[in-house]
């Protein structure tokens, strides 16, 4: 089995190599060749984008140059919440590639559990989104309540007025943004305003 080891600590003072002494001795006890290894020194609640060796270790799955990936923990892997989270390991899983971690060996989808784990972290991850729903709903409210008022403010009829004249004009929606200082589909809005 081809694997791939990645590890990630989230300050420079942190020791990386602790993490992987117990990662490599952990791949040779099960007779996996380590292909590479992957690092990251920086927050775990970055994405991809922000991360090289996250981004690397996408790319070398989606390429299929490996079939088993070992983290020390999942929030090794990610700490960008449940959702997120999921989304990396359902990528493996459409690659073909297993996933381990070392410190919870019931986080891992080379066992006969693995279809179990899976659906209890999108669970997880279904939970995160009602509760970050929640919130919103709450912060919403909250404003609403001191007086905060949402959403666009009320366009004044004299600017409404104006887009219009100067639609009538024949100008183009290019020319009437530029003319007001908007956004060209805002130069629409205000023309097509009843």
């Amino acid at each position: 089995m081809k694997a791939v080891i990645y590890s990630r600590v989230s300050t420079k003072d942190q020791e990386l190599e602790n993490q992987l002494r117990q990662l490599r001795q952990y791949a040779s006890a099960q007779g996996w060749e380590v292909v590479e290894e992957i690092t990251d020194v920086c927050s775990g609640g970055k994405g991809e984008k922000e991360r090289s060796g996250l981004e690397r270790l996408l790319t070398l799955c989606h390429q299929r140059r490996f079939n088993t990936v070992l983290f020390w923990s999942l929030d090794r892997l990610s700490r960008e919440g449940s959702r997120k989270t999921i989304a990396y390991l359902t990528q493996f899983d459409a690659c073909g590639v297993r996933w381990h971690s070392f410190t919870e060996p019931y986080i891992s989808s080379l066992g006969i559990f693995s279809d179990a784990i899976v659906a209890l972290l999108g669970a997880l991850a279904r939970q995160e989104r009602i509760r970050l729903s929640e919130r919103t709903v709450a912060g919403l409210q909250r404003a609403r309540a001191n007086g905060k008022r949402l959403g666009r403010p009320n366009t004044p009829a004299n600017t409404i007025a104006e887009a219009k004249a100067l639609r009538s004009q024949g100008l183009s929606y290019a020319e009437l943004a530029k003319r007001m200082g908007v956004s060209r589909s805002r130069a629409h809005q205000l023309v097509h305003v009843a």
